[in-house]
């Protein structure tokens, strides 16, 4: 029986016929397929309900091209079918993302840019990464990509994940505990999904604890954090800096305190953005549907209960 896939990117519909010569592929990245067509693999379906009027054309299996699944229609998600999303299709710049402000942060940038003569010609204040304590609480394929990029640069890294697995990665600590995170950590990366469990992980308790001048990196989702226990732990210097690419809600309304604090650091959901990151999310698809011909399991399921 030919395996028949709906494709909501057309990069990926072109893939398909040269990969998969045998699969028979619809293009529904514009239009939705004439009536009476079927297909049992859906590629696509996050924040985008033509997926769900697709759901009723026979589809067993919807591979989505993004990681979070906070943003895809419910009907989606319990339509029956099997759900598998991208993970990992963005860990590279997403962690360079965390590289470039946890640099900024230490480096003094952009408060260190010479705009008249200085004081001092010869001296800023300016420190390294090289010795300080990365936390990272998320140590999917987000979280381990940020940790190999701290170790690279001479960080302790220690990190805090849903289970008590080990670390794929030789030198990074898993606690058990935020709180064992919080007390250590210089730079405190948010790389977690949001579920019940991370909601609200960092509220006004938890900003008690940290230690004192600490750097916060969101790139996970807003909602991961109380966001005036952050202004007020902000303000009396507890979090020397945020840099936030997730807040809550988004966009952000015009007027918000944080585009004007100067301790915020402030970007628009786009750490993930590259020239690749379609050809990485498509490349995870290609991965999935080989094993689908093959009826080999796929890889990547989302756990619905766990919310990821």
């Amino acid at each position: 029986m030919t395996v028949r896939v709906f494709s909501m990117m057309a990069p990926a519909t072109e893939r398909i016929r040269v990969d998969f010569p045998d699969v028979e592929v619809f293009d529904v990245a514009a239009d939705m397929p004439p009536p009476g067509v079927e297909a049992e693999v859906l590629f696509g379906g996050w924040q985008d309900e033509k997926a769900v009027a697709l759901l009723a054309r026979g589809v067993k299996w919807v591979q989505l091209p993004g990681t979070g699944i906070d943003g895809v229609p419910e009907a989606v998600l319990r339509s029956g079918a099997v759900v598998t999303c991208a993970r990992g299709a963005s860990a590279v710049p997403i962690s360079e993302y965390v590289l470039a402000v946890m640099l900024a942060f230490e480096k003094g940038v952009p408060e260190n840019w010479l705009s008249e003569p200085p004081k001092n010609w010869n001296f800023q204040r300016m420190d390294t990464l090289h010795g300080k304590t990365l936390g990272i609480v998320g140590l999917g394929g987000i979280g381990t990509a940020v940790a190999r990029l701290g170790t690279a640069f001479g960080m302790r890294v220690q990190a805090l994940r849903r289970t008590d697995a080990h670390s794929s990665l030789a030198d990074v600590e898993v606690v058990n505990s935020l709180d064992a995170l919080l007390e250590n950590a210089d730079h405190l990366v948010l790389a977690a999904p949001l579920t019940a469990r991370t909601r609200g992980l960092m509220d006004a308790d938890a900003f008690g604890r940290v230690k004192h001048g600490l750097h916060l990196v969101n790139i996970a989702r807003g909602e991961l954090v109380d966001q005036d226990a952050l202004r007020a732990a902000l303000d009396d210097g507890r979090v020397a800096r945020a840099s936030l690419d997730t807040v809550h809600p988004e966009p952000l309304p015009g007027g918000h305190w944080m585009y004007g604090h100067p301790a915020v650091f402030l970007t628009p959901h786009s750490s993930w953005m590259s020239r690749h990151v379609v050809d990485a999310a498509i490349d995870i698809f290609m991965e999935n549907l080989a094993r689908y011909v093959s009826g080999i399991p796929l890889e990547y399921v989302v756990d619905l209960d766990e919310g990821y």
